[in-house]
């Protein structure tokens, strides 16, 4: 009976799987196989609040297999060493995996590719996967990616999704293959006390309820802290227990204006794959220099610290900050002004706050991150680079009535909408009541230093 092996990366479900349709199409048994992988833990990516969604992922997704008479397979160490043992166990001829964007998964696929040729094997590698259009697949005229969204998007668009795949059936398992113990949230230490659930069922719920109730109103309110209509999706399309091809399309049957808003956030995100895919070397380095002399972690280590722990003096800055730290998430807008806030009007490396960032969120990748820094810092892909965030305009407009600061700030509680956002205007006895710090940076100051940096002024 031929036997194929599917390995499980950043596309951890049953549903819309095309490595393990095909898999199951072409052999009689498969081998569901998920490998820890110590690169990554190497690496650092293996933080405690990612480490705790993972475990609730694969033990959904054994579950799942167990209901259809399979398990999944769980083994620690190197990806390429791990699967090629593995598929020795099973008498395997094929591996399928799933396509990603980043460089790490380009050089894993190529060793995979070669260790399983030496030893008579294929690898089939399945676009669509982890993203709605393949990284590849829109290019310019002159160039082999794009690097402005609008264009993109208006390719991104109009191209043919193929049809979502429903989960299967029954997947058989070959018994001669053994699985280390799965892991478990509850063994992992430094999770966010607020850390949402993980696991493609959990996901499932998560978007019919959206879909459902949330999705209508997403242009309108999707700026709105306190509101928080965001999909919070995006953990489960970064471990995969969503298929992006599954969401677009459903999305697009509700139709309307929010649903439109909606997709355009999910075909960002294929472009910042298009963009890594293209210029790996954006994990780290500029995408466009701006030739920036940045102030370092070391440099500024009280206005870092201070931004880390929330206590930068600007509330909604603030709270955000202690919403990431709280949920090991943040809502999108505040993702946008604590970046600006810290690259600009502090004028610290944008790669310090990326790195905080990936210690922390749950949904936490190389693309979206390091690009969105980028975006935000103004050595990525935004045509206006020198756009400055004002925290205090920010909260005002998108926190009006102080409700989001309040719920991540309690020392301002007792403020009203609109003291909440200039704490040190209160008058004396009002401002020594309260205990919160004054601003580390005076605004207009911040923002002449980081003018004086890009030969503005």
């Amino acid at each position: 009976m031929n036997v194929s092996v599917v390995l499980f990366t950043a596309d951890l479900r049953l549903h819309d799987h095309p490595p393990l349709r095909a898999a199951l199409d072409r052999a009689g048994q498969v081998v569901p196989l998920f490998v820890r992988d110590r690169a990554v833990d190497a690496a650092g990516f293996a933080v405690p609040n990612r480490l705790a969604f993972l475990a609730d992922c694969l033990a959904d997704l054994d579950a799942g297999l167990r209901r259809r008479g399979g398990r999944l397979v769980v083994r620690s160490g190197d990806v390429v060493e791990r699967v090629r043992a593995v598929a020795a166990e099973a008498g395997a001829d094929e591996v399928h995996l799933a396509a990603d964007a980043s460089g790490y998964a380009h050089r894993r696929e190529e060793r995979l590719r070669r260790a399983l040729e030496a030893d008579g094997r294929r690898l089939h590698v399945h676009d669509t996967v982890t993203t709605a259009v393949p990284p590849g697949a829109l290019t310019p005229s002159s160039s082999d990616h794009f690097a402005v969204f609008t264009p993109y998007y208006r390719k991104w668009s109009v191209q043919a999704l193929r049809d979502p795949l429903g989960p299967p059936r029954s997947v058989r398992v070959p018994d001669v293959v053994g699985s280390e113990p799965l892991p478990a949230r509850a063994d992992v230490t430094g999770v966010s006390a607020g850390l949402a659930a993980g696991g493609e069922s959990e996901g499932r719920k998560r978007l019919t309820a959206w879909l459902r109730s949330g999705i209508a109103a997403y242009q309108d309110r999707h700026d709105d802290l306190a509101g928080d209509q965001t999909s919070r999706l995006s953990p489960h399309l970064h471990f995969g227990t969503l298929s992006p091809v599954e969401l677009v399309r459903r999305a697009r049957r509700t139709g309307g204006p929010g649903a439109e808003a909606f997709v355009r956030q999910l075909a960002w995100r294929d472009f910042h794959r298009q963009v890594l895919a293209a210029r790996q070397d954006t994990a780290r380095d500029d995408y466009r220099t701006r030739h920036d002399r940045w102030r370092t972690e070391r440099a500024a280590r009280a206005d870092v610290e201070a931004w880390r722990e929330g206590r930068t003096g600007y509330p909604v800055v603030d709270a955000a900050m202690r919403q990431l730290s709280h949920e090991g998430w943040m809502h999108n807008r505040g993702r946008l002004l604590t970046a600006s806030f810290l690259a600009k009007t502090l004028y610290v490396d944008w790669r310090v706050g990326a790195r905080h960032f990936l210690d922390l969120l749950v949904d936490g990748d190389v693309a979206n991150n390091q690009l969105n820094w980028q975006w935000v810092a103004g050595t990525g892909t935004d045509s206006r680079p020198n756009r400055v965030l004002n925290p205090v305009v920010q909260g005002r407009r998108y926190d009006p009535d102080g409700a989001y600061v309040r719920r991540w700030v309690p020392e301002l509680a007792a403020l009203d909408g609109s003291a909440v956002h200039e704490p040190w205007k209160l008058p004396g006895a009002k401002r020594a009541a309260v205990d919160y710090p004054d601003p580390i940076v005076d605004l207009a100051e911040g923002l002449a230093r980081f003018r004086r940096a890009r030969g503005l002024d």
